[in-house]
């Protein structure tokens, strides 16, 4: 199944099931679920079957036009965003690190969220906005101290994430903090897909960048160096991991730092991340404060 998150015309948020070129408005086909997709994943099994029943025969009032809908991102305000660097062993030899022997983590803020369509800000103070494609991570179940065998147990969905990355702020400390968290940098969507459409542990997907329709990275999660359940393992071992809580789980080559000529995005480009199975992110950039 495909989730998402989408404004109501008349004010505040719904979540969706997305059916075709169609969405269904889960508030009306479906009003004894929870309002939101954290909500509806933190409902487990009972939600899941009624999910079911909709997608089989939604009411004929509930379905909207996803051309009409405005997205927003998957998870609005997840609790955590919690980002992996140099988790792919190619994009670690081309920033000229080692190998990491344990999750380089880093956070970021639910004021960085774009959804599918919308504008990612290249602010004022900088002129190195980088792309990174990423395979993002929900927890659909709560836990801490999860085993890795328990793991995947534990995800909700996946998504498409673009870790916008403002390469000087990041570099200006040994940690990343303040070059991934300029507002409107990370981009986030269209949908979120339940594991039962994936490869277990999303293994094995093609993750591809397209900057104004040039591929600039063309990766697979294969390559993980840690894994969906290796990293799911080792956060909850420090925190107790809830549902609608994010997990990026880092970049393949091909960064736009790494290049020579370096590449960064800019006002009026337009940046694509695809997951194969999942779907594809797109969003326009434009001049942010």
């Amino acid at each position: 199944m495909r989730l998402v998150s989408f404004s109501k015309a008349a004010g505040g948020s719904a979540a969706g099931l997305r059916l075709g070129d169609g969405i269904v408005d889960l508030s009306v086909a479906a009003p004894r679920l929870p309002r939101s997709v954290a909500g509806i994943l933190a409902a487990g099994a009972s939600a899941r079957a009624e999910l079911k029943k909709v997608a089989a025969k939604p009411r004929r009032n509930s379905v909207l036009k996803a051309s009409r809908v405005r997205l927003l991102p998957p998870v609005p305000a997840p609790g955590k965003i919690i980002c992996v660097g140099l988790n792919y062993k190619d994009h670690a030899a081309e920033t000229g690190n080692p190998l990491p022997t344990y999750p380089v983590i880093f956070t970021r803020f639910a004021h960085t969220l774009v959804p599918h369509g919308g504008r990612m800000l290249a602010p004022k103070a900088s002129t190195m906005l980088d792309y990174e494609a990423e395979l993002a991570v929900v927890i659909g179940k709560r836990g801490r101290n999860i085993g890795r065998a328990k793991a995947l147990a534990h995800v909700g969905g996946y998504s498409c994430f673009n870790d916008g990355s403002v390469r000087d702020y990041q570099m200006k400390t040994s940690q990343f903090t303040l070059g991934k968290n300029f507002d409107g940098t990370g981009g986030f969507g269209p949908d979120l897909v339940t594991p039962d459409e994936l490869p277990r542990g999303a293994h094995g997907l093609r993750v591809v960048c397209r900057l104004n329709g040039r591929v600039l990275q063309d990766g697979n999660t294969s390559d993980l160096v840690f894994d969906v359940a290796s990293l799911i393992a080792e956060i909850s071992t420090v925190m107790t991991l809830e549902p609608g809580d994010v997990i990026i789980t880092g970049t393949p080559a091909g960064v736009g730092m790494a290049r020579n000529p370096k590449v960064f995005m800019k006002p009026g480009d337009v940046c694509e991340v695809e997951i194969e199975g999942i779907g594809t992110l797109r969003n326009p950039i434009a001049q942010g404060a």
